[in-house]
C-alpha cells in the first residue's frame, strides 16, 4: 500500500464499490467476513487516522459553506449502524453533523409523497447529515412488506408492478438533483451474514443491558432474510450511479466496518476538496490593525502575542514577545 493517506483510502474502498450499471447479487458477490487482510490490532490506528481526516475536512466543509454531504446507512437489524456512527463521527464537531433515524412513518408523513420526510432532514451547506436507514427503506421494507404500500394511500394505478422500477428511477433523479446542487450523496450498505445476525441477537437477549435493543419483531423480520437479500441486490444494481455509488461494507467484523465507513466518507470529502475561504486584502488590513491594538494591551512582562511567541522562529520570537512588536 502507498504511504499517501488519500491513495490508501481509495485503494481500501475500491473493492467495496458497486460499479454503476452492473447487476449484483449480495450473497454471491460480497463476503460479509472480508477484511482486506487486516488484523483487528491494526484497526484502532487506522480508525484514528480516518477520524482525524474527517475532523480536518469537516472544518473545511463548514468554513467553505458551499457543499453538503449526506451519508445513507442501510443494514438489516443488528448490522451495526448505531455503533458505526458513534465511532466514525467521534472526532468531528457535533454542530456540523446531524443524525436522523427513520421509523414507521407518521400520519402526516403518509399524507405526503414518499421522499418528503427525507427531504426535511437533508444537510445544509457546510453540514454532514447521516440517515440511519434512509429513503431506501421505500424499496426495501416496503417491497418485502407490500401492505405498507397500501398504507401510503397511493392511487391504485401507482401501485402497479412497475412501482419499484419507477422508484429506483425517481431516487436516482433526486440524488442527481442533490449532487448537481453541491450536496454529495454517500451510500453504505453494512452487509451482515445471517449467522452473525443470529449471534448478535442472542447476545442482546443474554446480556440484560442489551435487552432494550431487542424486539420480537427482529426475529419476525429475520424470517424474510431471503426476500431482503433479493431486495438489497435489486436496489444496489438499480441505484449505484456515477454521482451516488453504493459501497457494500462487510459488517461481520464491526471494527472493519467502522474503518471502511470512515474511509468512504473521508474519500468523499477529499474528492470535494473544501478549502478555507480566502481573506480579502481589505479584511486582512482590518485583521492586522486589530492585532496591533490587541498587542498594545499586553500586560507588563507578558508577550504581545502569546501564540506567535510560542510558534515563531528564533528571529521572530523577540518581536512577538515585545508589545507591539509584530
Amino acid at each position: 500500500m502507498t504511504d499517501d493517506p488519500a491513495a490508501r483510502i481509495a485503494e481500501l474502498i475500491e473493492p467495496l464499490r458497486v460499479p454503476p450499471g452492473t447487476r449484483v447479487d449480495v450473497g454471491r458477490d460480497f463476503d460479509p467476513r472480508y477484511r482486506a487482510g487486516l488484523r483487528k490490532r491494526d484497526a484502532e490506528k487506522m480508525l484514528d487516522t480516518g477520524v482525524a481526516l474527517l475532523a480536518e475536512y469537516q472544518q473545511r466543509l463548514a468554513a467553505q459553506d458551499t457543499y453538503g454531504v449526506l451519508l445513507c446507512l442501510q443494514a438489516l437489524d443488528a448490522g451495526g449502524k448505531d455503533s458505526t456512527i458513534r465511532h466514525v463521527m467521534s472526532g468531528v464537531n457535533p454542530q456540523g453533523v446531524r443524525v436522523s433515524s427513520f421509523k414507521v412513518p407518521s400520519d402526516e408523513e403518509l399524507d405526503h409523497d414518499y421522499l418528503w420526510r427525507y427531504a426535511q432532514r437533508l444537510p445544509a451547506r457546510g453540514e454532514i447529515a447521516i440517515f440511519n436507514r434512509s429513503h431506501y427503506e421505500e424499496v426495501l421494507v416496503v417491497r418485502v412488506h407490500p401492505e405498507n404500500l397500501v398504507r401510503q394511500r397511493l392511487p391504485a394505478e401507482a401501485r402497479g408492478p412497475d412501482v419499484w422500477e419507477r422508484r429506483y428511477r425517481e431516487i436516482n433523479e433526486w440524488e442527481r438533483h442533490l449532487t448537481d446542487g453541491g450536496f454529495r450523496v454517500v451510500k453504505v450498505f453494512l452487509n451482515l451474514s445471517k449467522e452473525e445476525q443470529r449471534v448478535r441477537f442472542l447476545r442482546r437477549i443474554d446480556l440484560p443491558e442489551k435487552n432494550w435493543k431487542f424486539s420480537a419483531a427482529d426475529v419476525r423480520e429475520r424470517r424474510h432474510w431471503d426476500e431482503y437479500q433479493r431486495a438489497f441486490s435489486a436496489m444496489l444494481s438499480a441505484t449505484s450511479t456515477p454521482w451516488a455509488p453504493w459501497y457494500v461494507v462487510p459488517a461481520d467484523h464491526k471494527w472493519f466496518a467502522r474503518i471502511c465507513t470512515a474511509a468512504v466518507l473521508a474519500h468523499t470529502l477529499i474528492e470535494i476538496g473544501p478549502r478555507y475561504p480566502e481573506v480579502s486584502e481589505e479584511a486582512r488590513r482590518d485583521l492586522l490593525a486589530a492585532r496591533r491594538e490587541l498587542e498594545r494591551e499586553a500586560p507588563p512582562g507578558a508577550p504581545a502575542d502569546p501564540y506567535a511567541a510560542r510558534h515563531a522562529g528564533p528571529g521572530d520570537r523577540r518581536a512577538a514577545e515585545s508589545p507591539g512588536g509584530a
